[in-house]
């Protein structure tokens, strides 16, 4: 298997990850018994700058990583019936969609991705240390692109964009039902209006369930701890992912993703007394 270059950053971006906060650990042992810490008044060096600017970077990602696990429940593909009017079948449409971890940056983010929709071709979710919210850039089918910011409150995700040229604002809300069914919700206000009117509503259904069926227990993604729906092996042991995104991940290291897999384990049992 031939790896692209573009994931290697990426992939040693979360690895640092890991590394810097056992560095701070070590340090905090260094401090509470006495002996000397390693020292720090040496001239630093173009690798130990290099080292610090990615231990930063990893840090930052390391934060947005946990910020965007918010939606993990809605990781994976879907397929959908949007509807401009609930409960009628007037200008309706079928559409199938995926939301999908993307690693392949020193930025994470989850991809949106539509197919045969009216409303959204592809969108990027990332998060925003700065206002502490998650930013969507979207496409829409006709070519258009616009920003949305927003938060999780009350179970949903509401994103609202700056008014357009026309004077108008688009908000976009994401509600998860529960494991296998979805709305996403259109609205838009009039030009230079308030009160935001709706467009459409999308109800999806998670590919391969069925709302009918009971669940029997919820497997977890080896990576970021979502729905784990594929099945990855390594070394003659199956383990799952949630989306190809995560899938890629694990096979351009395997060995790393298991070891932070193992070490969040051992994590909430000491959390939970066990």
């Amino acid at each position: 298997m031939i790896r692209s270059r573009s994931r290697v950053p990426a992939q040693r971006m979360l690895l640092l990850a890991l590394i810097s906060v056992a560095a701070m650990q070590q340090l905090a042992v260094f401090r509470q018994s006495g002996v000397a810490a390693p020292p720090t008044d040496a001239p630093p060096s173009e690798s130990s700058d290099a080292v610090s600017s990615d231990l930063e970077t990893s840090a930052s990602a390391k934060r947005a990583v946990a910020a965007l696990q918010s939606l993990n429940g809605v990781i994976g593909e879907w397929r959908g019936v949007g509807q401009v009017r609930r409960g009628s079948s007037q200008g309706a449409w079928k559409q199938t969609s995926e939301f999908v971890w993307d690693f392949t940056s020193e930025t994470p983010a989850i991809r949106y991705i539509v197919k045969e929709g009216e409303l959204v071709d592809e969108g990027r979710l990332t998060w925003n240390a700065e206002t502490n919210e998650i930013t969507l850039s979207l496409k829409t089918p006709e070519g258009e692109s616009r920003s949305y910011s927003g938060t999780w409150k009350d179970g949903r995700l509401t994103l609202v964009s700056p008014a357009d040229g026309e004077g108008r604002r688009h908000r976009m809300t994401i509600t998860p039902l529960n494991e296998k069914r979805t709305l996403v919700l259109h609205e838009q206000t009039l030009p230079n209006g308030d009160a935001f009117l709706r467009v459409a509503e999308i109800g999806s259904t998670r590919e391969g369930t069925r709302l009918a069926n009971s669940g029997t227990g919820q497997r977890e993604c080896i990576v970021t701890g979502g729905t784990g729906t594929m099945e990855v092996s390594y070394e003659g042991k199956t383990y799952f992912v949630c989306c190809t995104g995560c899938r890629q991940a694990f096979e351009d290291d395997p060995a790393g993703i298991i070891a932070e897999f193992r070490a969040r384990l051992e994590e909430r049992k000491r959390s939970a007394g066990q």
